[in-house]
């Protein structure tokens, strides 16, 4: 986060007003707090406090937040007063009190709205205006995503809910606050590829290190207990062989339906390695032209090979030691070829998986496409890790089919001639609501994802 955050230049001095308005949605927050650690819900209570405390930042984009809690915090207390209110009338007690109290409570609720959406509240919430859309949407849609999995999930996917159970709400308060930043850094095209590089590499890091966590025996660092392999090929070949399990590929398949191939630039907890070995040459080089069809052969391996392990009756251990051979020789790839030539040789020319990817997410409707701008300096080419901006593709005005809409190339082009683009949406427009939905994957991901 900047040192001295950007505040917006034609917005007038915080004076007192704005300064003391700032109580009326601190003192809602305080109220619901306590509603909550009431009925014993410790986690939320600490959420609550935990986002009021956000206030002290001032930046924009927790103005958007604090407007959708409270939003859904008189949801919360029109139910209360709702059930209050049919306890009483049903033992006959009095309720005139009861009802004047809940109805000042959501008055405030409602001023600390009307607060919030008008001047005063865009007055006192002035720094870095310019991601608050995109890092409010992406705090909102984290936390949503991250809420909805915790509690349709028969058991405690979140770390802390393991832990301390019922602290899991102010994990998903993190996960929030960490998309939000991370999207207000991405809001600059400049700084996409590096962030984006990096955030991807602390996935993997979150990712592996808590596998190793589970295999050293803290068995609640594991999804349900029981030990998978961290190979990409698995989520392939391990329910064909196994006759079941489809979480992983239902999983894949609404990614790809969502941010089409951008789980193998974002959501991949291998890919992240082949992108830093990538990284060490400075300009990317070329694959030899037989390895661009090496995917499909990895494929083919991988399908007839669970089929053939299924039908012979071959036991799990030998078959889940095939898999640690397979991904193994996947690590190799990324040490010879893909440091070497500056390109991502295990994800565009071994990965199974990449080419499932690749060739499904053309279902979604995200694409990249180079405008009549485009004045073919090639310099897209030299950003790009996936041989997806060759000259024959430039010349077309759209990305190669190794494409996984990562965005590196955004900042090389000096005419802003190659985008992303959604149907009916601006460039623009698009490249930020494409930037919520992964990133918003993204932080979900770092919270639930483990073998």
């Amino acid at each position: 986060m900047d040192a001295f955050p950007k505040t917006d230049p034609d917005a007038p001095v915080v004076g007192g007003r704005a300064r003391y308005g700032v109580i009326l949605p601190l003192l809602s927050l305080v109220l619901l707090s306590g509603h909550f650690l009431r009925f014993g819900n410790s986690g939320l209570c600490l959420s609550v406090a935990a986002l009021a405390a956000l206030a002290a930042t001032r930046r924009a984009w927790v103005r958007i937040a604090l407007m959708a809690f409270l939003a859904a915090g008189l949801a919360v207390w029109a139910g209360t007063w709702a059930d209050f209110l049919a306890i009483r009338l049903a033992a006959g007690r009095p309720w005139l009190r009861m009802n004047i109290i809940m109805a000042a409570v959501v008055a405030l609720n409602v001023l600390s709205l009307v607060w919030l959406v008008r001047a005063g509240g865009r007055v006192f919430f002035n720094r870095n205006p310019e991601q608050a859309a995109t890092s409010g949407g992406t705090f909102i849609l984290t936390a949503v995503l991250a809420g909805v999995v915790r509690e349709t999930v028969g058991f405690p996917i979140l770390m802390l809910d393991r832990f301390y159970p019922g602290w899991g709400w102010l994990e998903i308060l993190a996960l929030g606050v960490y998309a939000a930043w991370a999207a207000g850094r991405m809001t600059d095209p400049a700084r996409w590829s590096p962030v984006r590089s990096r955030i991807w590499g602390l996935f993997s890091l979150v990712f592996f290190c808590q596998l190793a966590l589970g295999i050293a025996g803290v068995r609640e660092f594991l999804m349900s207990g029981a030990l998978h392999l961290p190979v990409p090929a698995v989520i392939v070949g391990g329910p064909i062989y196994r006759g079941g399990g489809y979480f992983m590929p239902i999983l894949f398949a609404a990614t790809l339906l969502i941010v089409g191939p951008a789980w193998c630039s974002h959501l991949c907890y291998i890919g992240a390695w082949d992108d830093a070995l990538s990284r060490s040459r400075k300009r990317p080089g070329a694959l030899p032209a037989w390895a661009r069809h090496g995917r499909w052969f990895s494929l083919a391996v991988v399908v007839a090979a669970a089929l053939l392990m299924r039908l012979l009756g071959v036991s799990t251990g030998i078959a889940a030691a095939l898999g640690g051979v397979f991904g193994a020789a996947g690590v190799v790839v990324m040490l010879t070829a893909s440091g070497r030539l500056g390109v991502m040789a295990h994800c565009t020319a071994y990965c199974p998986l990449g080419a499932v990817s690749n060739f499904l997410g053309r279902v979604s409707p995200w694409r990249m496409r180079i405008d009549s701008g485009c004045s073919r300096c090639s310099a897209c080419s030299q950003a790009c890790r996936y041989e997806a901006l060759k000259p024959t593709d430039i010349e077309r005005g759209r990305t190669g089919f190794n494409c996984t809409l990562c965005g590196d190339c955004l900042a090389s082009c000096r005419q802003a001639s190659i985008a992303y683009r959604f149907p009916g949406l601006s460039a623009e427009t698009a490249r930020r609501l494409f930037l919520v939905l992964v990133v918003s994957l993204h932080a979900v991901f770092l919270g639930v994802a483990r073998m």
